[in-house]
């Protein structure tokens, strides 16, 4: 393939608007590769959401995949699938509606992909967000009290977000080995090779593991540099706190259940994982 860029950003969305305007705004400013190919696949929106993104289409350069309501309900997985479809640029950078990227997020993980240009990699970046549910840390995600830099779109300080995460790329060059779903950035031939997400698991929960484990076994090694910060609002692309008094939504709440039996019966036995949360291989 041959490009001008070498990625192509991709988004699924459902109903995230306000989180939406400050993903596709902070890749178009902050990224590297800002002219970079933007495909967004919107669906079953009932939230303003496809009407906004015909307003600023020609304005961040956006390629539309939109899906009426009452469409065929893909979850963010089958989204990803639609848009890596589209995609003619030699790597895949996906990411969530409910990211800020900070600056050339983009080009840490292409770098990764250069260092290591004969292995077959999911290259994704580290993250900071607030804690909305009282977590536990884990590996390659930094949870802080939302009151630090904000836990919503109205509070959100990204000045202050850039400051810091400057400060931690500068301190820290690590390369963590784990998947944290996305931002991720991988060769469209290896993500064709895998299969893409199952749409078994559609709406949402454990396709990601389920990706994760196809990857593994494709031989797919996972790195997560230190280099490329991106902020998750955290739950706000399938929980929908805001919608929910602060608590998962029913559609997500239900499919976790229903998709770990899904999982069971395509696997034969539940996932183990290693020291660093990652799923093991078998």
């Amino acid at each position: 393939m041959t490009h001008s860029n070498p990625l192509t950003f991709c988004i699924s969305t459902y109903n995230n608007l306000n989180y939406l305007k400050i993903a596709v705004e902070s890749v178009r400013v902050n990224s590297h590769f800002k002219d970079a190919p933007f495909i967004i696949h919107a669906e079953n929106c009932t939230d303003g959401t496809n009407e906004w993104l015909e307003q600023v289409k020609d304005e961040y350069n956006l390629t539309l995949i939109i899906e009426p309501n009452n469409a065929t309900v893909r979850g963010i997985g089958g989204g990803m699938n639609i848009c890596a479809d589209h995609v003619q640029t030699d790597y895949i950078n996906f990411l969530h509606s409910d990211f800020y990227v900070t600056k050339d997020w983009d080009l840490a993980l292409y770098n990764i992909h250069q260092k290591y240009p004969d292995e077959k990699l999911w290259v994704n970046s580290f993250r900071i967000e607030p804690n909305m549910f009282n977590s536990p840390d884990r590996w390659g995600t930094l949870l802080v009290d939302p009151e630090i830099f904000g836990g919503y779109y109205h509070n959100f300080d990204s000045e202050k977000l850039e400051q810091f995460s400057k400060e931690f790329s500068d301190l820290n060059n690590l390369e963590i080995p784990k998947g944290e779903g996305v931002s991720g950035l991988i060769k469209k031939s290896v993500w064709d090779e895998v299969g893409g997400n199952d749409p078994i698991f559609a709406p949402a929960s454990w396709d990601d593991m389920d990706l994760f484990l196809r990857m593994l076994q494709h031989d797919v090694r996972f790195v997560m540099p230190t280099k490329s910060v991106v902020w998750h609002f955290g739950a706000r692309g399938s929980h929908r706190l805001e919608e929910n008094d602060g608590k998962s939504s029913q559609r997500q709440r239900e499919a976790e259940v229903s998709n770990s039996i899904k999982w069971v019966t395509k696997w034969g036995k539940m996932p183990m994982f290693d020291g660093y949360g990652m799923i093991k291989k078998f």
